[in-house]
């Protein structure tokens, strides 16, 4: 009897010895995640270290999580990338934490295909919304739901060409100027020069009704997507302005040559572009002919010096086996200070977090890389612009849409029709498009 008790004893041993073991081996299996990136810039200006905050990224991460790595196919170009991501959907091979673009993220989100973030966001005690700038996040939401979080972001400037105003003795606005300290400068800058008859200097070059509505305070529709707001005065009113900006002009068609030889005064302009051509050696490959800088966009009657927020988010796949890893991935790339401080450093954005972003850290990379003529746009005025920015409503049917409200409202401006009755007709015909 006791010789069976014993051996009951040592089997009962040698299991638990057993699976011990056996856990300690399937602690030991190193898992992979996929991540999904593409290469170059999200703002389509030049980036030679666009591979470098990601790689700092993961070097940290796998650090800190010994049996993880991190696996992405280099090469793939932003060009490319939907495409790319769709063969993986297709394939059923989604990759666990990716990149999302602004014209794919309604669409991903409709689909299905983007973990919803809200449960994981409220069930971690390390992660605080209140982090990020609330432009940002809302950037990453998708019918009042969480899909996303903010990596990178650039507010949109006004170009100001300070040779131009100069040789017309015109002071450089400052930035609480309004639409019609703008108007007043168009007016005086645009001129015949060789009085051949044609015009040949300009006021603004690409500046639209969107940017004249968000700086006059308009929606141009809900936040679902049911109801369009193109009969509002404040949307009205901006078309209006772009409207006789477009009349100053007097038939003439404004280029970007124009724009890059001088000859215009205004122009919007993403900060990624002021960085980038800001800073050696771009700068010495354009607009090196003339002074420049950038300050807000003018104010509406009814608004503020307000831009549009464009923002580069990341998401977790729907379908990730590795969820807990996967969102700890995703909080090291868009929470953790010292990957955003690499924004800064290696990109032409900036940081999504408030703390990194109004850093005197940030400010001084702002400055480094600028001639020692000119100081950089602060990080007090970043901050602010951020802060009050305005973001792209959130529905499937968006770009197309806006497709339509483009299409008809240039034809406004450039047809000279009523802009009342016009938009009253539109108002009904794209109202029954998102009701469909």
């Amino acid at each position: 009897m006791r010789k069976l008790k014993g051996t009951v004893l040592v089997l009962i041993c040698t299991l638990i010895l057993g699976a011990a073991v056996g856990c300690k081996l399937m602690g030991s299996q190193t898992v992979t995640l996929e991540f999904g990136m593409f290469a170059g810039s999200n703002w389509d200006v030049a980036n030679a270290n666009s591979y470098a905050i990601i790689d700092r990224a993961i070097q940290k991460f796998e650090k800190s999580h010994p049996n993880v790595k991190i696996h992405y196919y280099s090469g793939i170009r932003k060009e490319n990338y939907s495409e790319w991501l769709s063969q993986q959907i297709l394939k059923g091979e989604m990759p666990d934490v990716f990149m999302i673009l602004t014209d794919d993220f309604n669409k991903l989100s409709s689909m299905g295909v983007i973990r919803e973030l809200d449960e994981l966001m409220e069930s971690d005690p390390y992660f605080d919304a209140s982090d990020f700038y609330a432009t940002t996040l809302n950037t990453g939401k998708y019918l009042e739901k969480q899909y996303a979080l903010p990596f990178e972001t650039v507010p949109e400037l006004m170009f100001v060409n300070k040779t131009l105003l100069q040789e017309n003795g015109i002071s450089i606005p400052n930035n609480n100027w309004t639409w019609q300290d703008m108007y007043r400068i168009c007016q005086q800058v645009t001129k015949d020069l060789n009085g051949d008859g044609t015009l040949d200097q300009f006021g603004v070059y690409n500046y639209s009704w969107i940017e004249a509505a968000y700086s006059n305070g308009a929606d141009i529709f809900n936040n679902n997507g049911t109801e369009a707001y193109f009969t509002s005065e404040k949307v009205l009113d901006s078309i209006r302005f772009t409207k006789q900006l477009f009349d100053l002009n007097q038939g003439t068609t404004i280029t970007l040559k124009d724009f890059d030889g001088g000859k215009v005064a205004f122009r919007p302009f993403l900060f990624s572009d002021y960085r980038t051509y800001k800073t050696y050696p771009y700068r010495l490959k354009k607009y090196n002919q003339f002074q420049w800088d950038c300050i807000t966009l003018p104010a509406g009657p009814d608004g503020g010096n307000t831009s549009i927020i464009n923002t580069l988010l990341m998401g977790i796949s729907s379908g990730t086996s590795h969820e807990k890893l996967a969102w700890e991935f995703l909080k090291t790339l868009t929470c953790d200070t010292e990957i955003q401080m690499d924004i800064f450093r290696y990109s032409q954005g900036v940081s999504v977090l408030k703390e990194v972003t109004r850093s005197s850290d940030a400010e001084e990379i702002l400055q480094r890389d600028m001639e020692s003529s000119e100081k950089s746009i602060s990080t007090d005025l970043l901050d602010s612009i951020i802060e009050k920015g305005r973001i792209e409503p959130k529905f499937y049917k968006y770009s197309e849409a806006m497709s339509l409200a483009d299409n008809e409202i240039q034809k406004i401006i450039e047809e000279d029709e009523d802009i009342d009755s016009t938009m009253k007709i539109f108002q009904r015909s794209v109202s029954s498009f998102l009701r469909r």
